[in-house]
């Protein structure tokens, strides 16, 4: 098959780039190794559902009606129950992180009962260095109370007042597991580790080796020499890409609904605007520990904090809000926690390509306006 020259310089160039990429430990860990671990200590360590909360129990009453509720609480799947001697041992617990709340049953709470529903009082005590923790420990006493109340009038036989019947239905993640929507922001984390760090070395290492200088001495344009790295870390991205996905659904059991099309479709313009970025960085950069040091600030730990998988974006201030949408692992994100847990939409996979294709479009524009063909 005859060629043309640019082809054939083009693919000698990528065979070159994969030949360093097989021989660097280093990539090979960090494309095969790393998201395997990362998603598993993502899906299975880190956990945000708030249930076995630890709380301590004092009961001031050796009433029936005490003893029940303190067995209404320790029954629940959602409390660690731990009783205690005084109202300043449990304090102290909770001081020192063993407890992040304390429930009081006053020493009169059992007459309080019996003469009549309403005439009884708690105490509930919260640990508010974490605020989520603190409500859900508020909201679930007071949620028990009332099943409990509810409970105790049935038992009674007296008819509780009518009222509205809530039905509550979770959409898209039924189950309320923290996992499934941590392990597809998680793969974006992984996507951005592979396209932004390991493309920060690449013309870095070029120059400190001495190799660009011959590069630059041969016809190759720029267009080519930025082509030819951009391809072989493409396939290391989409392989990844697979890795992780199978170990999502079939390792870990997330569930799936979206279009694989759809999935690469997404990766492809996310790893092109990844890409760019590392690749601006090591241009700019021409030294590997300086590139690897700006990729980690640059991509991955805005992908960490600012994609909107583990903080919501909505809740932070203006200006901040403004620079997460120039953060790829945004519109990966988004995309991947809707391909597993709703499906494909329209909406949202369009509105995060627009963006992926700007930011494409930004950063390999901006590579290949600092890439010169000279030694200065």
């Amino acid at each position: 098959m005859n060629l043309s020259p640019s082809l054939r310089r083009l693919l000698a160039l990528c065979r070159k780039e994969s030949y360093q990429i097989v021989r660097d430990p280093s990539s090979i860990l960090v494309a095969f190794i790393l998201p395997v671990v990362f998603l598993f200590v993502m899906g299975y360590a880190i956990n945000l559902d708030a249930d076995h909360v630890r709380i301590g129990v004092l009961r001031e009453d050796a009433g029936p009606a005490a003893v029940r509720f303190e067995q209404v609480l320790s029954a629940s799947k959602a409390f660690e129950v731990h009783s205690g001697p005084s109202r300043e041992a449990l304090v102290k617990q909770m001081a020192r992180g063993n407890l992040r709340g304390v429930v009081v049953i006053p020493n009169d709470f059992s007459i309080r009962m019996a003469q009549g529903q309403g005439k009884a009082s708690l105490q509930v005590l919260a640990d508010g260095s974490e605020p989520n923790t603190a409500a859900f420990v508020g909201n679930y006493v007071q949620g028990a109370w009332e099943s409990w109340q509810q409970s105790l009038a049935r038992d009674q036989g007296r008819t509780q007042p009518p009222g509205l019947e809530v039905r509550t239905r979770s959409w898209f993640n039924p189950s309320a597991i923290s996992r499934n929507f941590l392990v597809p922001g998680s793969i974006s984390v992984v996507m951005t580790i592979i396209g932004a760090l390991l493309t920060s070395l690449v013309v870095a290492r070029e120059w400190e080796r001495g190799t660009m200088e011959a590069l630059l001495a041969t016809p190759v344009t720029r267009t080519e020499l930025l082509v030819s790295k951009i391809i072989p870390y493409y396939g290391l991205g989409m392989i990844a890409m697979v890795i992780c996905m199978l170990v999502a659904v079939f390792v870990m059991g997330m569930p799936f609904r979206g279009s694989l099309f759809v999935l690469f479709g997404v990766s492809t313009l996310f790893l092109g605007s990844t890409l760019g970025l590392g690749l601006f960085l090591s241009t700019v950069m021409r030294s590997q520990f300086n590139a690897a040091l700006a990729a980690l600030t640059a991509g991955f730990l805005p992908a960490l904090m600012l994609s909107g998988f583990v903080f919501e974006i909505s809740s932070m201030p203006m200006p901040i809000r403004v620079i997460t949408r120039f953060i790829s692992a945004r519109y990966l994100s988004s995309s991947l926690q809707t391909l597993f847990q709703v499906g494909n939409l329209g909406s949202v996979q369009g509105y995060a390509s627009i963006w992926l294709i700007a930011l494409t479009v930004f950063w390999i524009g901006l590579t290949a306006l600092k890439t010169r063909r000279t030694l200065d």
